[in-house]
């Protein structure tokens, strides 16, 4: 094999290997479930890695026709904080990948 040849290989072996860390991160991520709170658990969210929301509880006490508005801030609250969570599964799964290749100031 010429000299030339075999940075090429070696460059394509590292983009498969690259691809199979991104399949593997992404199979991993699709397995991720995160539940959030809010209101000392007056309202519960589920959200997956994708991110989509998997369901929302509410106690009945907090729901007051008086002050709908707290119910929202609470919903929002939770589903905020899921997302929170979601992102930083993200991202460790993405610094996982970075910290495969060997570069510096990336990875675990």
């Amino acid at each position: 094999m010429s000299p030339q040849k075999r940075p090429e290989r070696d460059l394509m072996r590292q983009i498969q290997q690259l691809q199979e860390r991104v399949a593997q991160a992404q199979r991993a991520l699709e397995d991720t479930v995160v539940e959030s709170s809010a209101g000392g658990g007056a309202v519960t969210v589920v959200m997956n890695a994708r991110p989509q929301l998997l369901s929302i509880a509410i106690r009945p006490e907090a729901v007051d026709p008086d002050d709908v508005e707290m119910l929202q801030d609470l919903v929002m609250a939770a589903v905020n904080e899921a997302l929170e969570k979601v992102r930083a599964a993200q991202m460790q799964q993405v610094m996982g990948i970075a910290g495969g290749l060997g570069l510096p100031g990336l990875g675990p």
